[in-house]
């Protein structure tokens, strides 16, 4: 608001005006001296502030402030008209709709005082925005509230011109992200609708997935339902595939009105990839006869889609041995269980012999291990200065040919690295880097295990291989002898992918009757960032790193420093497979997250018109980004039809590529992304995909929602206004700031309570003169 000042009409008068004040003031003491009391003091006040009002008339005094010059600035009325305004609240016979077209009334007084003062402008909004000429004749069936967007095009519309303000008639439902820029808006008023009670409704709220390497529970599926006006009755939620099949059923009581229950179920997709799920939630009452009328205001928001994206494997995990052992037999018979992972094996059967060596001529270079094989020519006989290596579970013959990869395209390939009892000499610096990279820029997973050769005992400090690791190899370090038992940290316990029983007593009493392990490799300290998952207690009760995993770069690490995991698998409950099911989840969760050279992911766009953006990333087999690609996406309508559409390059990153699509009708839609190189040959491809709900994100909260409205009213400096003040807010906009404000001034001598104030104290100064009889 702006609040006048008093400035000088006639500055010049200023020093006659105080000489005449200063003559009346010696007058009035004078004629009272004589006369003391406090009946005397009182008029002689009096006198003497009639008398200076009257003086500083020949000043001029004037009032000057500031308002909205009239017509000189924009005042946007803003109307919701989604389906949302036409629920009815609590018994009453009329909707928000109604409400809203009796507010805006052509001959509503509010909205002929706003256009005396502003240039009023009308628009409405749902899915978009839109001006409108008048609202006699707007209808009430938008399929979304994109109350954010919409205010954002408004800020945008006007930029750089005089926008006042925005009147936000709406129930505050909005279904779009709160992604602006605040600071660019206008003060903004919603006008809050009549608080009645709200009308009974079951809605699936939010469903939320939760997918963890955990094998009991490999897609753990909640969904909020709320259950207004159905206390202590039964509600049934349901979860069907694609196809319509009943997957899951729970039901649950809401004990009150207001109550919001959680319903968690665990589903097992039949298949990898891309699947979707729906989740129906109804009373029970209802839900044994679908087909007739229901007491709830609307059966849009029963219902929800929800993706499941399984991965799109298999992921390869290349796993390097210093000698042949028993914990490469217990893995890959836990592995060849799973159909997403690959296990490819480099085991050394024999170290190399020193390079220089006396023999005479007929001694042969090449390693006796291989006499009686044949070989094309000596090139390609193993020697006796290389390692003996065996390979297992290759691809093809070239596979692993050389040994460890020497390449970022060839290790690259794979998607996590084992290390189990190898030293780090084994490596070149260059094969050392190049796996830290594989970590760090490819984003792969790493794992080593315990082992005579493994960690400080494999001289791994000080390189870059140890760098990865998520512990210290210096400094004081523990010892490697004795029983010890295992113990899951706190940190432990919150990682499905470490537990492999269901509950916590049970998992108690598979740690208890673990046997104890004998190995366990010096470590140092946790590495600032890692978290210490188990614990291996000693017989002194000492706690020992056991299992510690950390980020590093784009990837995970982690460190197992027990050198005899196997005796796990020796000594172990026939009637269960928790030791294969612990090497199934770890494996799971080294690869989880690991990108491919393809990658997609979708995103709603703002606008005019609702749309998905599609983004493909594309990488060479270096994993750096690809730039000149042929890109393509093809989506997979509900109705089963297919459009292709070709990805151009993004300007903000390399290597990306993006395509808009704007679905037309509710339902499931899939997105396969396809990248050829610039030189033809396939790169890969991807599945994704996403649901448009349309109904069920507008009918989502069937209640206003007060507390965005209030959000706001704060965060663009505006004010929310109850729905029967819209008139006297209208009537203090005169009096608000705006961008074009004009100045007004007004003598203070015209004003009428001025010379009011004078003319009381002379009359009551008079009146206490004649009653003390000096009058």
């Amino acid at each position: 608001m702006t609040v006048p000042s008093i400035v000088l009409g006639s500055p010049h008068w200023l020093i006659p005006a105080a000489a005449l004040v200063a003559v009346g003031v010696v007058a009035v003491v004078w004629s009272y001296a004589r006369r003391p009391g406090r009946r005397t003091v009182i008029a002689a006040t009096l006198k003497l502030v009639g008398l200076t009002a009257l003086a500083l008339c020949l000043v001029e005094p004037l009032l000057v402030g500031s308002r909205p010059q009239p017509g000189a600035n924009v005042f946007v009325v803003l109307v919701d008209t989604s389906q949302s305004l036409g629920v009815r609240d609590g018994d009453s016979e009329r909707t928000r709709a109604d409400w809203v077209r009796s507010l805006l009334e052509a001959n509503a007084g509010w909205r002929a005082r706003l256009g005396q003062d502003f240039d009023v402008r009308n628009f409405v909004f749902d899915t978009h925005l839109r001006a409108a000429d008048g609202f006699d004749t707007v209808t009430f069936d938008g399929t979304a509230t994109s109350l954010h967007t919409a205010l954002a095009s408004v800020a945008a519309r006007y930029k750089g011109r005089p926008l006042a303000g925005v009147l936000l008639v709406s129930d505050g439902n909005a279904t779009d992200a709160a992604d602006i820029d605040w600071t660019a808006l206008p003060p903004v008023y919603p006008v809050l609708p009549p608080n009645r009670p709200g009308p009974r409704d079951i809605a699936v709220r939010r469903v939320t997935l939760n997918q963890t390497n955990f094998e009991a529970a490999p897609v753990a599926l909640q969904a909020e339902v709320t259950a207004r006006g159905f206390a202590e009755q039964t509600v049934i939620a349901v979860v069907t595939d694609e196809s319509g099949k009943e997957v899951a059923r729970q039901q649950m009581n809401p004990a009150s009105d207001t109550e919001t229950i959680t319903f968690r179920f665990q589903l097992r997709p039949e298949r990898a990839g891309i699947a979707f799920y729906r989740v129906r939630a109804r009373a029970a009452t209802e839900m044994a006869a679908p087909d007739a009328p229901s007491v709830e205001q609307t059966l849009a928001n029963n219902s929800r889609l929800v993706m499941v994206d399984r991965g799109g494997g298999p992921y390869r995990v290349l796993y390097v041995c210093g000698r042949p052992n028993w914990e490469f037999k217990y893995l890959r018979r836990a592995v060849d269980e799973d159909p997403e992972v690959q296990l490819v094996g480099l085991v050394r059967v024999a170290r190399r012999e020193p390079k220089f060596d006396f023999r005479d001529g007929r001694t042969q270079g090449n390693n006796q291990l291989f006499q009686g094989f044949e070989h094309p020519d000596s090139e390609t006989a193993e020697r006796r200065d290389q390692p003996v290596l065996v390979r297992l579970g290759t691809q093809d013959a070239t596979e692993l040919r050389g040994g460890f990869p020497q390449t970022a395209a060839d290790l690259y390939r794979y998607h996590a690295v084992v290390l189990d009892d190898l030293e780090a000499a084994f490596f070149t610096p260059d094969q050392q880097l190049l796996l830290r990279n594989f970590v760090a820029r490819r984003g792969g997973g790493f794992l080593m295990l315990g082992g005579p050769d493994s960690f400080a005992s494999g001289k791994y400090d000080r390189t870059p291989i140890g760098d990865l690791l998520p512990v210290y190899l210096d400094g004081p370090l523990t010892p490697t002898g004795g029983d010890y038992k295992l113990a899951l940290t706190r940190e432990g316990w919150l990682q499905p992918w470490v537990r492999t029983r269901k509950t916590e007593g049970e998992e108690t009493a598979r740690l208890n009757g673990m046997a104890a392990f004998q190995t366990l490799n010096a470590v140092g300290a946790p590495k600032p960032g890692a978290t210490v998952l188990a614990h291996a207690r000693d017989a002194e009760g000492r706690a020992l790193p056991a299992l510690v995993a950390q980020p590093f770069g784009k990837g995970r690490a982690a460190a197992v420093p027990i050198g005899d995991l196997w005796r796990w698998g020796l000594r172990r409950e026939t009637a269960t497979d928790d030791f294969e099911r612990a090497w199934r989840q770890t494996v799971r969760w080294l690869v989880a997250d690991v990108p491919g050279r393809v990658e997609v992911r979708t995103a709603p766009t703002a606008g005019a018109v609702p749309a998905t953006e599609v983004t493909v990333r594309a990488t060479d087999p270096e994993y750096l980004p690809l730039d000149n690609a042929t890109v393509s996406v093809r989506i997979v309508r509900p109705g089963r039809d297919e459009i292709t559409l070709p990805a151009e390059p993004a300007s903000r990153e390399a290597g990306t590529y993006t395509t808009t699509f704007v679905p037309r009708e509710p339902g499931a839609y899939r997105a396969v992304a396809t990248v050829a190189a610039p030189d033809g040959s396939a790169v890969g491809r991807r599945e994704t995909g996403w649901c448009v709900q349309p109904e069920a994100d507008e009918f989502a909260h069937l209640e206003p929602n007060q507390e965005l409205l209030e959000a706001v009213a704060s965060r663009t400096r505006g004010e929310l206004i109850p729905a029967d003040g819209l008139d006297g807010f209208v009537a203090t906009l005169p009096s608000r700031k705006a961008p074009n404000m004009e100045t007004w001034t007004a003598p203070l001598w015209h004003r009428g309570w001025y010379f009011l104030i004078a003319v009381f104290c002379l009359v009551t100064e008079w009146g206490l003169r004649r009653r003390a009889g000096l009058a």
